[in-house]
C-alpha cells in the first residue's frame, strides 16, 4: 500500500476534530507558512493547533506547530499582512513543560533562547503533544551528544 502523505493543513484538520475544544483559527493560512519554510527533505511528523502566548482570554494570536524530522516549526498568519515562523531545533531545546487548567491546558518550551508558551490547548490532547515533542527531542539530543564525542 502505497499512503499517500497528508498535507499540513490536513494534519491540523485532524489534531482540531480530535481535540475540538482546542482554540483555532485560520488553520488553512497558518498551515500554508508552515509548507512554504520546510527545508528539502523535510518531513511533517506531527501537528497541533493552539495559542501562542500565555494569555488564555488571547484568542487572536493562533499558531499551527509542526514537529518535523529536523525541528519544531511554527507559524502564525498576520491578520493585516505578512505572517510570523518561529523554529525550535534540537540543539536549542531545553525541556518541556505540561500545565493543564480547568478548561484547557498549556505547553511551556524552554529553548536557549527563549521561551515559547502555547494555550487554550484541549487537556484531552497535552499527554500526545508532550510525547511526541519530548521523544522526538530527546532522541535528537542524544545524536547531537555523540557526535560532539
Amino acid at each position: 500500500m502505497n499512503e499517500e502523505k497528508k498535507s499540513v493543513y490536513e494534519m491540523a484538520l485532524d489534531f482540531k476534530r480530535k481535540y475540538s475544544t482546542t482554540i483555532g483559527w485560520r488553520l488553512k493560512k497558518n498551515s500554508q507558512i508552515i509548507e512554504k519554510h520546510l527545508n528539502p527533505g523535510e518531513e511533517v511528523l506531527y501537528v497541533f493547533v493552539a495559542q501562542k502566548n500565555d494569555n488564555p482570554f488571547n484568542i487572536l494570536g493562533t499558531a499551527v506547530v509542526a514537529l518535523t524530522n529536523q525541528r519544531i516549526l511554527i507559524g502564525r498568519d498576520r491578520v493585516v499582512i505578512g505572517y510570523f515562523v518561529d523554529s525550535i531545533t534540537p540543539d536549542l531545546f531545553n525541556d518541556l513543560k505540561v500545565r493543564s487548567g480547568i478548561i484547557w491546558g498549556k505547553i511551556d518550551i524552554d529553548t536557549v533562547k527563549e521561551f515559547v508558551t502555547f494555550s487554550n490547548i484541549a487537556k484531552s490532547a497535552l499527554p500526545e503533544i508532550e510525547t511526541k515533542i519530548s521523544s522526538f527531542m530527546m532522541n535528537e539530543k542524544r545524536k547531537y551528544g555523540s557526535n560532539m564525542q
